[in-house]
């Protein structure tokens, strides 16, 4: 079974890449959904963010303080390097244990917006850049989220380059609202099934 990594920057359209896939039924791991999943289920996880954010970053409930930790970290890169040094480890945990049940499978995606910035792009036999032009990307998320161009540029900076994902990637998508994207979509998806079998 091959590892397939898939990831792009932010407004590429790399979710909706993923659900063609899907619709081809290719099992799909969406580290961005599980990391929000382990940092309330992974007990060693949950006991490294109060060692190192405070108990408080937890409700009483269980139930895991978004706002206070955001506000942590946000604007401190060493705090946030912190947290990312201990949430990429459990979601790589979680990743395991999910891949063993689809070993039957040809391939499977392991989608991840940071994928090639917390390493874990060498873990996959494969990875996938997502990328459209810069404006394009950033007019998406400002319809999707309501965001100003400003606050779209900013996460942009906090991600590699997309010259520097390029050197990383195995195999590209142009999304770029001219190229279709299910042809291409198709085109690897007969690659990797080919190469599965090799």
């Amino acid at each position: 079974m091959l590892k397939i990594g898939i990831t792009g920057g932010i407004g590429s359209g790399k979710s909706t890449v993923v659900k063609i896939f899907e619709q081809l039924g290719v099992p799909a791991f969406i580290a961005d959904i599980e990391a929000k999943k382990v940092m309330v289920e992974d007990a060693t996880l949950i006991t490294g963010l109060k060692q190192n954010f405070g108990d408080q970053v937890y409700f009483d409930d269980g139930t895991l303080n978004r706002k206070l930790l955001a506000d942590i970290v946000f604007n401190n890169p060493e705090k946030l390097a912190t947290l990312n040094s201990l949430v990429h480890p459990a979601v790589f945990r979680s990743f395991d244990r999910w891949s063993l049940s689809f070993h039957k499978k040809p391939y499977l995606l392991k989608e991840a917006a940071l994928l090639f910035e917390s390493g874990s792009y060498q873990q996959n036999d494969f990875n996938i850049l997502v990328t459209a032009p810069e404006d394009l990307r950033i007019n998406r998320v400002m319809q999707r989220d309501g965001s100003s161009e400003d606050e779209v540029k900013s996460r942009i900076k906090n991600q590699f380059s997309e010259e520097e994902k390029l050197k990383l990637a195995d195999y590209i998508i142009l999304n770029d609202e001219k190229k279709a994207l299910i042809p291409q979509v198709l085109t690897l998806h007969r690659e990797f099934l080919k190469r599965a079998d090799d």
